[in-house]
This record gives C-alpha cells, structure tokens and sequence, in this order.
C-alpha cells in the first residue's frame, strides 16, 4: 500500500499520526498532540515533513503543531471555516473538498458536533480515514459545541465509507468506552471479543488503532443506533435512529 502510517501515542491517551506516501515519497502528520514524539518519529524516518493535517481546534490535536512547522517547515492544512480557532493554515479546505498526499487523496468530510469545523480526512482509495473525535475506537466523541442530531448526521457520512476502512481515531478511550457499550448490549458477542482484544493490546502496549468500520458497526453502540436489538435494549422500540442515539449519547456522558 502506498501508505504507511505510524500510531504515534502522544500525551496520556493521545493518537498523532505519520504518514509516508511511498510512491510520491512525501510525509504529513494527522494531529500534533505535542511535539517531542512525533518529531522523534520523522527524526528517524529521515527528518521531512511536509504536511500537517488538522481535525480540529482542541489543544491536545494541535499544540504541538507550531514547533513541527519551526522544525520542519511543514505546511499546515485545515477547515477553513474554523482558521481563527487552528494554528495559522497554510491550506483551507471544506467539506467536499480534498488534500492531495503524494499520489494519494484525501476527501474532506466536516463532522461537526464534537467541536464545530471538525473535519474527517478519507484517503477512499487507500481505505483509510482519520477520524479524530468524531468517530473514535468503540465511541464518539462527547458533544461539545454541536447537537446529538448534528453529531448523528456526521457519523452517517462515515458510515456511508466503505465498510473495511480503517479507521484511525484521535484517543485510546477504548476501556472505558467497551464498559459503557456493555451497559448498552451485554449479549453482544463481538462486543466482548473486541473487548478482550482491547485489553490485550493495552497490556501489551500496543495501539487500539487501527480498526475496520466494519468491526466498529459491530461492536460501537453510537453506530447501532438503528438496530432493532439497541432499541429494544433502551425500550425505544420503533424510534428514530437519531433519537437513539441521542439517549446512547447521553447515557454515556453519565455514566
């Protein structure tokens, strides 16, 4: 494949990303949760940086961003619409638009409801997708400055990608997540398989990330807002699937 993506765990619980385009051989950076790892990372990848793309305006995505630039000279890609709230772009994008890495692009989706301006980069040819704190490993992002129905309309546009994406999420909230999804479907066999791998990887300090859309439709109780087995769960049978998901939400921003 023509890219390859180093997990770089950043701060307590973060994801930074690397990305080499091989055939093009140009290197960008998805989120810079703080500097010194990801700059130890390009140092031994040969020392270029060519790109910074940024999901949203939340410090612990791009505080590190302004020594990567000093360093590297890098230049900085985001949603234009939120440029006041990002380190200074050198590239605005919007939704439907789209950032070419090396040969390989990337489409813009605006998946607002965690913050407003977040932004999902999808390589679709490469089946990948860098979804920060919309959709994350097992969960959503909390709904800070969006609506649950803004917030539900956003993860419809990701769950419309191609069912073995791989999904690359901001934060490894994967535990926590898997004992809320629990409350949600305790039958769910693939829930507590996912659960256990979860643990594994933990122990063993390995990332959570990447996981394939597909798992995630099994297993993250946001994205199974429309089955009838969720509903009947949270006696809401007959519902809407964006009310469901509502109550999942909140449900989970108490539990």
């Amino acid at each position: 494949m023509p890219l390859e993506i180093q997990v770089i765990p950043c701060l307590q619980d973060n994801y930074g990303y690397l990305i080499h385009e091989t055939s093009e051989d140009v290197w960008a950076v998805v989120d810079a949760p703080e500097a010194a790892p990801l700059k130890a990372a390009i140092d031994a990848a040969g020392g270029r940086l060519d790109l910074i793309l940024v999901t949203h305006h939340h410090d612990d995505h791009i505080q590190g961003i302004p020594d990567l630039v000093a360093a590297y000279g890098a230049r900085v890609v985001g949603h234009g619409a939120d440029a006041k709230r990002l380190p200074a772009l050198d590239v605005a994008v919007s939704e439907g638009e789209s950032v070419q890495v090396g040969a390989e692009r990337a489409t813009i989706l605006d998946v607002s409801g965690h913050t407003i301006g977040h932004i999902a980069f999808c390589f679709e040819g490469a089946k990948v997708a860098f979804t920060a704190d919309s959709l994350m490993a097992l969960g959503c992002g909390r709904v800070f400055e969006g609506t649950y129905a803004q917030m539900w309309e956003s993860l419809k546009k990701l769950m419309a990608l191609d069912p073995q994406t791989q999904v690359y999420s901001g934060h490894n909230y994967g535990a926590a997540n898997g004992r809320f999804a629990l409350s949600i479907e305790p039958e769910n066999a693939a829930l507590k398989a996912r659960i256990e791998a979860i643990a594994a990887a933990d122990a063993a300090g390995e990332p959570i990330v990447p996981v394939t859309l597909a798992e995630e439709f099994a297993t993250n109780p946001f994205l199974r807002a429309g089955e009838a087995s969720v509903k009947a769960n949270l006696g809401m049978e007959g519902a809407e699937d964006g009310a469901v998901f509502a109550e999942v939400r909140k449900r989970k921003d108490s539990f």
